[in-house]
């Protein structure tokens, strides 16, 4: 049989027609368990096939996947299935093993839990233990229960239906949980989404991300749809990548900046081992992809780099491409066609062209959303139709969008205005430093001041000194932290984005004001 096509995962591989076969039983084990129209299934699993076949197999008899982030806590996860109320949870073997505190109180509430042993790429990607890779206890293994199913009647699902929680990378997560959507609205979806991540019949797609992040998932089932070769990264590895790249023939990848950043900091000699010509169209979002990253891999890999400005409530904003990127440096594009993006000040009112404000839009193609049991806070997000994620940016006099911060993350010292993404940007282009978090912490003067925590590569070693020199040469001297710490490894989830909740808390615990 043809093993070019179909769905990789370390040596294992799946045709096209098994993987379709499975996902027609998954519908049925399902169903079986009693999961119907406006049911959840939780999945807390790594990048894997059966996240697919949970998903499709959900989606099959109306009910909606709840990906998890599967770092969460014993406590964070028994948050999530309060919230969520599924009727299923389909978990990793060695992720169910440490949250089994969480999984008691959801099953005297009746929810059924099905168990997938952990794949051996995984144990290794992870350096699991193999004993807790296995079956345990009563609860019944999902691929026993696909094989032993029969198949639904084939049909195609349009509106692929999850249900995202926002990271909590600044409080509680919220479940983002579409509305109705028709045929027709669910078809214009999917071609938007087609152009974004540059998808087509018979491409080679490589998922870097991990599939509980709403931008990889939504490239990963889209894509599971019309490539002829998917592959599954067990865990983000860099030089792994490339590999997988030149294997492959990969033509299609989401990454985030993270992603790119390690990729950069491979010896040229490293890189220059592998061939990544196949490469065609390369999507990058979900945190601001510094000026000079961006511009290295547009050199390394040619004018196929694109960026896009979303989030899990918005959807999709603004897009640009190479040429844009190369042109306006700094620039995540201009509005998506069927999209309203607008920058407003406090009151409401659309500010001047190249001035600061909350960015807000709506996208026609995308169907609304509220909150899971949390109407309230959906509108507090809303303004004359408009939603926000609560980043500030500008637009230039040509319509492209500019991004400065969070809104939260807005330092104000002494009066002024500063955006740590901006400073981050530039100290990750420093030799040695492999990841930095920019805040501020409370000043008795000033009101706030600029913190940096820096995490080194390994084996290289910098002062607070060094740090400042290399900042005050490249931006100005009120933006330099007059802090710098370090830290061995910094709390940045898969996605690339930046827990800075748990790095500010210490700093202003006892204060009376909260940032």
């Amino acid at each position: 049989m043809n093993q070019e096509a179909g769905l990789f995962s370390g040596e294992r591989w799946l045709s096209h027609a098994d993987f379709r076969s499975r996902v027609l039983r998954a519908g049925n084990v399902l169903a079986s368990l009693g999961v119907g129209p406006g049911d959840a299934v939780a999945l807390l699993l790594r990048n894997d096939f059966c996240f697919f076949e949970a998903t499709y197999g959900a989606n099959l008899v109306g009910a909606y996947a709840v990906p998890i982030n599967w770092h969460s806590t014993d406590g964070e996860l028994a948050y999530l299935l309060e919230d969520s109320q599924p009727r299923v949870l389909v978990g990793h073997a060695d992720l169910l093993a440490g949250v089994s505190g969480a999984l008691i109180n959801a099953k005297r509430r009746g929810m059924e839990v099905l168990v997938v042993e952990t794949a051996p790429e995984l144990v290794a990607a992870y350096s699991l233990a193999k004993e807790v890779c296995v079956a345990r206890g009563e609860d019944p293994l999902w691929n026993t229960l696909i094989e032993n199913a029969a198949e639904l009647p084939d049909q195609h699902v349009e509106v692929i239906q999850s249900m995202f929680y926002t990271s909590g990378t600044t409080g509680s997560p919220k479940g983002v949980r579409r509305l109705a959507q028709s045929k027709s609205g669910a078809e214009t979806l999917g071609r938007v989404r087609d152009r974004i991540f540059g998808l087509s019949s018979g491409i080679n797609a490589l998922v870097p991300g991990p599939l509980y992040h709403s931008a990889p998932n939504s490239m990963a089932l889209r894509a599971a749809q019309q490539a002829q070769t998917m592959v599954l990264m067990a865990r983000f590895d860099s030089e792994e990548c490339l590999r997988l790249i030149e294997k492959y023939r990969i033509t299609n990848m989401f990454m985030v900046p993270t992603m790119l950043v390690r990729l950069l900091k491979l010896p040229p000699a490293v890189r220059a081992q592998y061939d990544t010509t196949s490469l065609q169209y390369i999507m990058i979002a979900a945190a601001p992809c510094p000026v000079e990253v961006k511009q290295e891999v547009i050199h390394w890999w040619g004018p196929i780099v694109h960026e896009f400005y979303g989030s899990t409530e918005l959807g999709y904003m603004t897009v640009c491409d190479s040429a844009e990127s190369l042109r306006k440096p700094g620039t995540v594009g201009r509005a998506v066609e069927g999209a309203r993006v607008k920058a407003l000040d406090s009151n409401g009112n659309e500010v001047s062209v190249g001035e600061p404000g909350e960015i807000f839009g709506r996208l026609a193609a995308f169907p609304d959303f509220t909150y899971n049991n949390r109407d309230e806070e959906r509108a507090k997000i809303e303004r004359d139709g408009l939603i926000t994620c609560g980043d500030m940016g500008y637009f230039d006099a040509d319509g492209y969008l500019f991004l400065c911060d969070r809104v939260r993350d807005m330092v104000i010292s002494g009066g002024v205005n500063i955006y740590p993404a901006e400073i981050e940007a530039s100290l990750l282009g420093m030799p040695g430093v492999g990841d930095c978090a920019v805040f501020g912490i409370p000043h008795d003067e000033y009101g706030e001041q600029l913190l940096a925590i820096v995490q080194c590569v390994t084996g290289h070693s910098l002062t607070s000194e060094d740090i400042k020199t290399y900042l005050r040469e490249r931006i100005a001297g009120f933006k330099v932290p007059r802090r710098v710490e370090f830290q061995r490894e910094l709390p940045r989830e898969d996605s690339g984005k930046i827990f800075k909740r748990r790095l500010r808390e210490p700093y202003w615990r006892g204060e009376s004001r909260k940032i």
